[in-house]
């Protein structure tokens, strides 16, 4: 189990329990429940029926009293979670890499998991190495039951693109799915010919 996986687990947890407690917080009163079923409210709990507000005239009175700054002060904190909350959503929407790989084909919970990171710096360094092949650059993207891998070669001027697809395939990528124990990753391969300066005629 990853940190940012569990992290992730945890607020939305916390977020799930604070939207739940106070929805039903809310649903209770808006159904007067309390009073249909003779329950007893705690002391001081708010919103116990239907004509109750969450801040009545003498709270609202009462922190206005604390100075100017309280109501712009309260806005500005509701804006930063607001804020806080859209950037963690933006964050885990713009995630287009699995993270981690079970390696053996396990259960990533039941065996050892291999950061995507680490395999394709592996597949980056064994590519760039082929013959023909200039630079490398390779990243893992989709879903940890899906990864896939994209692939960007820059050749040598002398460098044979079809050459170049048996090596990456027969080396690196096999080496990959034999090294995690998956089946091999659906690729896309990017080819590009490295620019070479003139050579001036002596």
């Amino acid at each position: 189990m990853t940190p940012r996986p569990a992290l992730n687990r945890s607020l939305l947890a916390f977020a799930g329990l604070v939207l739940l407690g106070g929805g039903l917080l809310i649903l209770f009163a808006g159904l007067d429940v309390y009073r249909r079923h003779d329950l007893v409210p705690p002391a001081g709990w708010p919103l116990t029926t239907p004509n109750d507000v969450l801040l009545g005239s003498a709270d609202r009175a009462r922190w206005s009293s604390q100075g100017w700054w309280w109501w712009p002060a309260v806005i500005a904190v509701l804006a930063l979670v607001a804020l806080l909350a859209l950037w963690w959503l933006l964050t885990q929407l713009r995630r287009g890499h699995p993270g981690t790989l079970p390696v053996g084909g396990t259960h990533p919970q039941e065996g050892v998991e291999l950061r995507d990171r680490a395999l394709s710096d592996a597949i980056t360094a064994e590519a760039g190495a082929l013959p023909g092949v200039e630079e490398a650059a390779v990243r893992i993207t989709g879903g940890p039951a899906q990864p896939r891998a994209r692939v960007m070669l820059t050749l040598t001027p002398q460098g044979e693109p079809g050459v170049v697809l048996d090596a990456l395939h027969a080396g690196p990528l096999r080496t990959a799915s034999r090294s995690t124990g998956s089946p091999p990753l659906p690729t896309e391969v990017r080819l590009q010919v490295a620019h070479h300066k003139p050579q001036r005629a002596q």
